[in-house]
This record gives C-alpha cells, structure tokens and sequence, in this order.
C-alpha cells in the first residue's frame, strides 16, 4: 500500500500537465536571462561585500572561500590573488561603502523582480528601497550562519551534514525574502512551496559544488590565470541563480495546485493515468520511427 500510494503520488506531480505549467512559468519569468541577471548582480555585490568584510575584520576573503572549497593550486592562487588586489586598491572609504551599497541594492532589486515576476505582482521598484536595505542586513547575518555551520560540522564527506542543517536555515529565510522583498504582499504560506524547493536543491548543489568546483577553479585559472578565478565565481553562481528561479516557478505552481485540491478540483486518478498513456505512446511511437531502417534510395540512374 505504501508503495502503490507513493506510485501515485509521483505520477501525480509529475504529470505532464504539471511539469508542463512550471516549464511555462519559468519561461514567462524568462528564467535564463533572470538568472543571468542575478548572478551578475550577486557577483557585483559580492565582491566588494568579501572585501569589505574582510578590511573590517581582519580576515582575507580569498582565504576563506578557499578553506570553504577546499581549493589548492592554481584555483587557490587565482582567488587568493582576484581578493587581495581588490583590498589592497579598495579601501573602506565613502566611495567604497556607496559602491557596496549601489551593489547590493542593485542585487536586492533584482531579487525583487523574481518575486514581482513568478508571482504577477505590479513592480515597485525603487520604492520599495527600505524593505531592500533591510533584506540586506539580513542576508549579512544568514551568510554569517551559514558560515558558522559550515565550520562547525567540519567538510567531511563533502559536508554533508552542514548541507543538511542548512535546509531549515535556507528555508526560513527564504521565506522571509520573499515576504519582504514583496513589500509583505506574499503571505509566508504562499512562499513556503518555493522556499522549501529551493533549500533541498541549494543543499544539493552545495554537496555537488563542494566536490566539483574546485577542478574547475583549477581549469579557469590554468587557462585564464587570476581572471579565472572571476569566471568560476559567476559560473557557480550562474547554476546557483538558476536553481533559484526554476524553485521559484515550481514553487508557484506546487502553491496553485494545493489550492485546486482545496477547492476539490484535483484531477482524478483516470486522467492523471491518461496524460501518462499518452506520454508513453508519444515515446513509443517516435522510437519505432528512429529504429525504423531508411528506405534505399533509388538508382539515380534507374535504366
């Protein structure tokens, strides 16, 4: 019974009626370019952010997404050096604070969008400036939890203990991203479908990043020199954005499906089953037209 039930729960979510809605959405959303658009402004805002930390604290920031990573060789020099130039020519001056604070609006606002977006929300803008400095000091403390976990559970078995108590901590604030970057216009209910998705699927990717990024740290900067360095920070950060918004479409979509079902208009077991057959036909039908051998062309010269 169990396993008949968790059978039907899967054919159920993963109907094509469903998966095609999501792809839908994301597309509405114009999911790569919205994550393109993020991971330039988080890769903007990082930065400067690292390197204010570290003048602040008296921490290198090179040092620490090392140790994070466990990156050696080329990759290490690379970040290692991409950060401590920026330091030495930054400087916590007004210039440099108005900088960062340009960078990480500007990051804010285009989270903001994804919520506008996915959610058909009317845009605020820069008026919702206030909710966005707020949602700022509040990433600064996440981060600094997230860290926290991180060096205290250790990076055995590619940390996948601090992967797993990062859910929960992923997941909250999330939620609250979403309810204050949306000038509290999403109830936190609506959010948690995306929020929920998005932290199981960052965990993973952390799993998988932790395992496989520093080989492309190491290709970047063989090739690129310091500059790779920059070029793995936007492609980790690229990946990390997509999961992001694509969280961010199905999170949507899981939201108005639970409220069909309220409502008493789920689709019955026959028509969930009927999108399968027809799926499956589909399939059946196009590999029989590949492995059907070519018909021999005629003789050109057919005397």
């Amino acid at each position: 019974m169990d396993r008949e039930r968790l059978f039907r729960t899967l054919t159920f979510w993963l109907r094509p009626d469903f998966v095609l809605r999501v792809v839908n959405r994301f597309q509405k959303v114009a999911g790569f370019d919205r994550s393109m658009a993020l991971a330039s402004g988080a890769l903007s805002a990082l930065i400067p952010l690292a390197m204010l930390s570290g003048a602040l604290f008296g921490e290198e920031a090179g040092a620490r997404m090392v140790n994070r990573y466990g990156l050696t060789g080329g990759g290490a020099e690379a970040v290692r050096s991409v950060f401590s130039a920026g330091a030495t020519s930054a400087g916590v001056g007004v210039f440099g604070m108005v900088f960062l604070a340009i960078s990480v609006l500007s990051f804010s606002r285009a989270l903001q969008r994804l919520f506008e977006q996915t959610w058909d929300l009317r845009p605020l803008g820069v008026r919702n400036t206030r909710n966005g400095l707020e949602w700022i000091c509040t990433l600064s403390l996440y981060t600094a939890v997230i860290g926290w976990i991180y060096a205290a559970l250790g990076w055995g078995h590619l940390g996948l203990a601090a992967a797993v108590c990062e859910i929960p901590v992923t997941a909250v604030f999330l939620t609250w991203s979403g309810w204050i970057l949306s000038a509290k216009r999403l109830a936190r209910a609506v959010l948690l479908p995306f929020a929920i998705s998005a932290a199981v699927l960052s965990a993973a990717y952390s799993v998988v990043a932790t395992a496989y990024l520093p080989r492309l740290f190491n290709s970047y900067a063989s090739r690129y020199g310091a500059a790779g360095a920059v070029f793995g920070m936007a492609s980790a950060l690229f990946t990390a954005m997509l999961i992001l918004v694509a969280s961010a479409a199905l999170g949507r979509e899981v939201r108005d499906e639970l409220v069909q079902i309220r409502q008493g208009r789920r689709p019955s077991h026959h028509e969930v089953r009927r999108q399968w057959d027809s799926i499956v036909e589909q399939v059946r039908l196009r590999w029989r037209t590949v492995r059907k051998p070519a018909p021999r062309q005629e003789s050109e010269d057919s005397r």
